[in-house]
């Protein structure tokens, strides 16, 4: 059994809180349920609109004299906007420790809104010459710093107000705004470039998504600012118990969780970018497909992994993560293949292997989210979840659509990517296998460490 074992962390229990400011108060959770939903909603809107825009974005920042490394580049732009996030992480998970979880989470919509905003205001290569990319490249790099803090930290603030029970059903509310995110940028898209000639979509149609992140951050921020923080964060400054270097301390005592985290982690960042973020440029740059094509495509599929991420999050909240995590690296590693096979036999073949890729992802991400959340103590939460989590979308899931293009093309198949994925969740299997505990019944409020 997994037991929990003092360290040389302070260790007051955290008093339950109540009230009218309580987290059984009427309408706090609904509230916080809506705050957490919208600002989630707004980050990952206007992170996936590069994604979105990847095949007419290569064709304006950067020189058309080979159309493979135009993409390439765009999607090392992509994967460059990721460099920043450990810093934001390290940046955000120490501010969600010290500071409060919902001022966190107040700053990350800012910053994510505002370089957003930015990037549907530059100027493009013919304007610019070498100095458009630059300039992608540094407020891409702004997104990234400012994700590197809202998902571990939007999971961490909803799930401190869930009740018993029922945490991966609320922490749902995360990774389905994620998906809903992405199919309102997918279906902005899909409007944008069916209802545009080629001359108005390269002169300002592709800069429709990234302007739409003004007003929308001014509604998360309204909302996020509306909201106390947590009642375990409350509790450990009452009890004094915040920790001053909260990420130093979260490497030296829960070092393992933070490696665990990760090597789950990778399967759920490579599959999650390869279905949403790559697969509309696989499909008409690899496959043949039309753009519109592709864009329906992708809003399918993250309406499928939205419908199916509240049916995962209560299939977590019965039998337990462990069990959960397994099934989805085991799906990976047995259907990934099938899936790309299908999706090259025409559209219902990719709608169909998209839909399973989509929902595998859905089951690994909604035992992720509570697992990262309830593996580390209270006092070290925003830290070790962002170090671990990060640090997999780094390494893993923002080159992923680089890695995908780039083995495309040295192996000459449009299978490569599947073959890629399915190494990758053997590799995580193992890792839950062999060292993740289970988590689903350990409280919240808790200030100590997992047992070895």
């Amino acid at each position: 059994m997994t037991t929990d074992r003092p360290t040389s962390l302070p260790t007051p229990t955290a008093e339950k809180i109540t009230g009218p400011n309580g987290p059984d108060a009427p309408g706090v959770r609904r509230k916080v349920a809506a705050a957490t939903a919208v600002g989630n909603f707004v980050e990952w809107f206007d992170s996936g609109a590069y994604a979105i825009m990847s095949a007419t974005i290569a064709g304006l920042f950067f020189p058309q004299y080979d159309k493979t490394a135009a993409l390439l580049a765009t999607w090392g732009i992509f994967a460059g906007g990721f460099i920043a996030r450990p810093l934001g992480a390290a940046f955000f998970g120490r501010y969600g420790d010290r500071i409060g979880r919902n001022r966190m989470l107040a700053l990350s919509v800012l910053c994510m809104s505002g370089s957003t905003l930015l990037i549907g205001l530059l100027p493009t290569y013919a304007a610019l010459g070498i100095l458009a990319p630059v300039l992608l490249f540094l407020l891409r790099a702004l997104q990234g710093f400012s994700t590197g803090g809202e998902y571990t930290g939007a999971s961490a603030f909803i799930m401190e107000y869930a009740p018993e029970g029922r945490r991966a059903r609320y922490a749902s509310v995360v990774p389905i705004t994620v998906g809903l995110a992405s199919v309102a940028g997918a279906a902005t898209g899909l409007l944008i470039t069916s209802t545009l000639n080629e001359g108005a979509l390269n002169s300002w149609g592709w800069r429709i998504p990234f302007l739409l992140a003004g007003p929308l951050g001014l509604i998360g921020l309204y909302l996020r600012s509306r909201i106390q923080d947590t009642p375990v964060f409350r509790a450990m400054e009452k009890r004094e118990a915040v920790q001053e270097a909260p990420l130093r301390a979260a490497w030296r005592t829960c070092r393992r969780q933070v490696l665990t985290l990760f090597g789950y982690s990778i399967t759920n960042a490579v599959g999650y970018y390869l279905m949403s973020s790559y697969m509309i440029a696989y499909m008409s740059e690899e496959v043949g497909y039309t753009k519109s094509e592709a864009m329906l495509t992708s809003v399918v599929a993250m309406l499928a992994y939205s419908a199916a991420c509240p049916l995962m999050a209560a299939a977590s909240d019965r039998f337990g993560r462990k069990p959960m995590l397994l099934v989805a690296c085991g799906g990976f590693a047995v259907a990934t293949l099938p899936a790309f096979w299908l999706i090259g036999t025409g559209l219902a073949g990719a709608i169909a292997g998209t839909v399973v890729l989509a929902v595998l992802v859905s089951v690994i991400g909604t035992s992720n989210v509570p697992a990262m959340v309830e593996m580390f103590p209270g006092q070290l939460r925003a830290s070790g979840s962002a170090i671990g989590y990060t640090a997999a979308y780094v390494l893993f899931g923002g080159t992923a659509p680089f890695a995908a293009t780039g083995l495309v093309s040295l192996a000459g198949t449009p299978l490569a990517p599947g073959f890629y994925l399915m190494g990758l969740a053997v590799v995580s299997g193992l890792v839950v296998w062999s060292s993740f505990r289970e988590t689903l019944r350990l409280p919240l409020t808790r200030t100590t460490v997992l047992g070895e």
